[in-house]
Formats: C-alpha cells, sequence, structure tokens
C-alpha cells in the first residue's frame, strides 16, 4: 500500500490534509501537525495513533525539540527517515526563533543574554562555548561559536574565545556556555576557564563582560535559568 494511503484510510472529515487545505494550518491539533510530517503509520496504527502516542510520551510539542532520531525511531511507525526528517523539522524551527531575535540588541545583563541566546541553547544534548562581541555600547557585532563539546564536557581556551573578537574588532566580550543538565550551577572546570579568560582578557586589553552558564527555570535550584559570573562577583 503507497506510503499516502495511510491518511486516505481516516475519515475525510478528520483528515489532516483536508482540514489544512479548507481551514489553513492553525486550525490543525499538534497531533495533526505531527501526523502530516509523518504521512503514515504502520499495520494496526494509523498515522493520527502514531502522532498522538509520540506527543503523549514527550509530554507537549515544545517537549520534542529536545528529542533524537533515535528516540522517535522507538515509536511504530516512525522509520529512520521520518525520524531524520523530524530531526529536520525542529532545527529549521530552532533556526527560525534565532533569526528571529532582536536585530542588533544590548547585551547589558545576564537576562537579556540568557533570552537571546535560548534559541540556540534550548535542547541542545552536548556543551556548546560562545563568543559574544560587543561595541563600546554593548551592543551585540557577531555571536561565534568557539567550540562544541561532547554530552558531558566542553574545554574552550582563551584563544579560541577572543580570536574572533579581534576578528571583529570587539571592544568587549561575553561568554556563553550551555549544560545540558538545565542546572547553570558552575562546576571547577567553569570556574577554572573563567578564570583564564579574565586573565587574557587583561593582557589582551578586551574587557570580557561576564560569563553566563545557560541551563532552564525548571531545573536551575534558583529558578532563573542562567548563571552569571559577573553578578557572582567572580570576575
Amino acid at each position: 500500500m503507497p506510503a499516502h494511503s495511510k491518511l486516505m484510510e481516516i475519515a475525510e472529515a478528520e483528515r489532516p490534509q483536508e482540514r489544512l487545505e479548507r481551514l489553513g494550518a492553525s486550525a490543525l491539533s499538534d497531533v495533526e501537525l505531527i501526523a502530516m510530517i509523518l504521512r503514515s503509520g504502520s499495520k494496526g496504527h494509523n498515522v493520527l495513533n502514531v502522532a498522538g502516542s509520540l506527543l503523549n510520551d514527550a509530554g507537549s510539542l515544545s517537549q520534542l525539540i529536545h528529542w533524537s532520531d533515535g528516540e522517535f525511531v522507538k515509536f511504530k511507525g516512525i522509520g529512520k527517515v521520518k525520524a531524520l526528517q523530524l530531526v529536520v523539522v525542529i532545527e529549521i524551527c530552532r533556526r527560525i526563533l534565532a533569526s528571529e531575535e532582536e536585530d542588533i540588541p544590548i547585551l547589558d545583563d545576564p537576562k537579556r543574554v540568557f533570552k537571546y541566546m535560548r534559541s540556540r541553547t534550548i535542547g541542545l544534548g552536548v556543551e556548546k562555548f560562545w563568543t559574544l562581541c560587543l561595541n563600546r555600547k554593548n551592543r551585540l557585532l557577531r555571536v561565534c561559536e568557539a567550540t562544541s563539546g561532547t554530552a558531558s564536557n566542553s574545554l574552550v581556551h582563551p584563544r579560541e574565545v577572543f580570536r574572533e573578537a579581534i576578528r571583529f574588532g570587539a571592544s568587549a566580550v561575553i561568554c556563553v556556555h550551555n549544560h545540558p543538565s538545565g542546572d547553570p550551577s558552575p562546576s571547577a572546570a567553569d570556574i577554572k576557564v573563567t578564570r583564564q579568560l579574565r586573565d587574557a582578557s587583561n593582557v589582551l586589553g578586551i574587557p570580557i563582560l561576564d560569563h553566563v552558564i545557560a541551563g532552564s527555570p525548571k531545573t536551575d535550584p534558583s529558578g532563573l535559568g542562567w548563571y552569571s559570573f559577573q553578578e557572582s562577583r567572580m570576575l
């Protein structure tokens, strides 16, 4: 049976495609939106059932941003290709969110830094480290990814942080890295690298205004979702 025929088995009034054509995408439920991406289910499980099971397991549509293709393929009716399609859709959404941020933001406190970087840090399974290059008025010149680590480790060297700052003529920098666990509390390694960055900034004459660790408000003991070395007087 052709893949698209699985959707055809559903009563016409209930078909997501017909509802999409008549009412627009905003009229579709979360389950129907996922069903439109999957297109087909498996024997004994129509596509809406598969989409419903997936969302029930995730808890909500927004939670799918944390999922990998390996988690999607656990569901009957979702093979490797469909799992990768879902991962691609999630990445497209992540990039759209990033592109819709304020064009030239002023980043003068950790809350603004966290909010601006949220679309880049949310759902990441590995640690990444960014250098935010700023002008004299703390307006963002460029966001530069310095390193991308493993699930439990992200190492950065001052040369990786300040190389791009020098290239783009930054007057100051703010460093940001994420904790995949969601708890932004600094580790001993985080404290050590921050001290190294502070010392390097003094030599180069490019101030490091802050080092912000991005986590999640839900798993941050303080409820903020971020940790600021500047606010903690560790810079």
